[in-house]
């Protein structure tokens, strides 16, 4: 893994916040290795709108922003002169990235303005495969390595680190009014939604749903590496190898989504050079 020296300004965002994606980048061939930081402070940009605005309304048009942004790459129009738009557009031009997927991740993300949570754990999964298993899919495409196999151990990679995500970031959602644990999930451990987001629900209801949305992020953990991929394609996988990580903190953690260990940012650089080394993930 080579530094950094000279950090352009989506390497910047995604290292100021999603460092251990922007860890993971750090494996990818040096040609190749600001395409995943665009991709990644792409991300960054619209996960971060919900907590960037005060009415949906507003969270709504930054987001079709983006959605006419990246029309005009693909249509090949003057883009805005943003420091992550201009280069994502040439980017999105330059390896002809499929404008559906944007358009997928950006659907999804509007849920994030919603009050409500999922309906159940499939709806959950539904989401993380539309934001993070659509964005893994795009990075498996820059690194030239976006074949059956690997969208197929990408599309439960993404599914999983995005369920352990979401778990960890539990209290910070909670902060702003917006959740993320499935009603069903929670009707099963005996609270609701709207206790959960009036600070009402039993703490032992919440471990109960974190729990049940790790052993499903476990699950597609398992079914992804039962797939046989390219080494190139490592680099966009190697959040699997930080999931495990997070996923041991939390059952050390009793399944405590609240225990102050849970949230903090694990890049683990020597555990992902050996499971580089190694060409797992």
């Amino acid at each position: 893994m080579a530094s950094m020296p000279d950090l352009s300004p989506a390497a910047r965002l995604a290292r100021d916040f999603d460092r251990e994606r922007f860890i993971t980048a750090l494996f990818a061939p040096p040609e190749r290795r600001e395409a995943l930081m665009l991709l990644y402070a792409f991300n960054v940009e619209v996960a971060r709108v919900r907590e960037s605005v005060h009415e949906p309304m507003a969270g709504m048009i930054r987001l079709q922003w983006w959605r006419d942004t990246i029309g005009a790459a693909h249509d090949g129009r003057p883009l805005d002169h943003h420091p992550i738009a201009g280069p994502l557009g040439e980017l999105i031009r330059r390896h002809e990235l499929p404008v559906g997927m944007f358009e997928r991740l950006l659907a999804a993300r509007e849920q994030d303005l919603e009050v409500g949570g999922p309906a159940d754990l499939a709806a959950a999964e539904t989401y993380a495969a539309d934001t993070s298993s659509t964005l893994t899919a795009l990075a498996l495409a820059v690194l030239g390595e976006d074949g059956e196999e690997e969208l197929a151990a990408g599309h439960h990679v993404g599914i999983a680190w995005a369920l352990v995500g979401q778990v960890r970031a539990l209290g910070f959602h909670l902060s702003i009014g917006r959740l993320t644990l499935p009603e069903a999930v929670l009707a099963e451990a005996g609270t609701t939604g709207e206790l959960v987001l009036a600070g009402k629900a039993p703490r032992q209801a919440l471990i109960q749903a974190a729990k049940a949305m790790a052993h499903c992020a476990k699950t597609h953990l398992g079914i992804a590496r039962r797939i046989r991929v390219g080494r190139r394609a490592l680099p966009a996988l190697l959040p699997a190898v930080l999931a495990d990580g997070h996923l041991k903190v939390l059952e050390r953690a009793g399944w405590d989504p609240f225990d102050g260990r849970v949230s903090v940012p694990r890049p683990q650089p020597l555990r992902l050079a050996w499971a580089n080394f190694r060409g797992k993930f």
